[in-house]
């Protein structure tokens, strides 16, 4: 299992990395400290009176700015990451492009972002598959049997 902080330093050390594999436990971390800083931004924002009335002032637009700005970082290392976990479970990366369109479709969006996080959830290939080897360092059946 990859803890909190290597999960963290992993995305952004494969920042634009679309190959090999990527473990169930370094993309839920990456998951949580993604909408974690988001969340903290809006609290800080919230906190300091930044949306007084329900419109933001100065302290509301950069603290906007700022989550903005994390996001807009945040977006292309994201997909490589969903490519990478994708490829843990031996599926093309193209099912992330796939899910992106289905998300800009009403009612579908739903369906397709739950079947994603439905996805991820399942454990990646045992083994080496076609996009890399294990992340878990495990041999997989085949070739652990050889082994005995």
């Amino acid at each position: 299992m990859v803890s909190f902080p290597d999960a963290v330093t992993l995305f952004f050390q494969r920042y634009v990395d679309f190959q090999g594999r990527s473990r169930r436990s370094e993309f839920w971390w990456v998951v949580l400290f993604f909408y974690g800083i988001v969340a903290i931004g809006v609290g800080i924002g919230f906190a300091a009176g930044g949306f007084s009335n329900g419109e933001p002032n100065a302290i509301g637009l950069i603290m906007i700015g700022l989550v903005g700005l994390f996001v807009l970082a945040c977006i292309i290392p994201l997909i490589a990451l969903q490519v990478r976990r994708f490829h843990d479970l031996n599926q093309t990366g193209w099912l992330v492009l796939a899910f992106y369109v289905a998300g800009f479709i009403p009612i579908v969006s739903l369906v397709s972002g739950i079947a994603q996080i439905v996805w991820f959830c399942f454990p990646g290939t045992q083994g080496p598959n076609k996009y890399g080897p294990d992340p878990k360092g495990g041999l997989g059946p085949t070739t652990a049997a050889t082994f005995e």
